[in-house]
């Protein structure tokens, strides 16, 4: 159940993040989704780090670091893509 609810979170941070930075990204809507995936795993390694057990439900903390997780990912793939391009 946890990774289901991951991917939901994940998909709903990069879609959020979007969103909140918008402009034309170097691989469109599914790049961002996917950056947003992987903003969630980032985000909840890094919450859990700082001690906060990840739990297998959807919440509004877990979606907030998924978030900014996803916000950090997106604006370095953007740094990344943009010196490449």
């Amino acid at each position: 159940m946890y990774w289901i609810a991951l991917v939901f979170v994940g998909l709903l941070a990069g879609v959020i993040a979007k969103l909140l930075l918008p402009g034309r990204d170097p691989g469109g809507c599914v790049v961002t989704m996917l950056i947003g995936l992987l903003g969630a795993l980032l985000g909840g390694f890094l919450f859990n780090l700082l001690g906060h057990p990840v739990t297998d439900r959807v919440s509004w903390p877990g979606l907030g670091v998924a978030i900014v997780g996803s916000i950090v990912l997106l604006l370095i793939y953007r740094v990344v893509k943009g010196r490449r391009g």
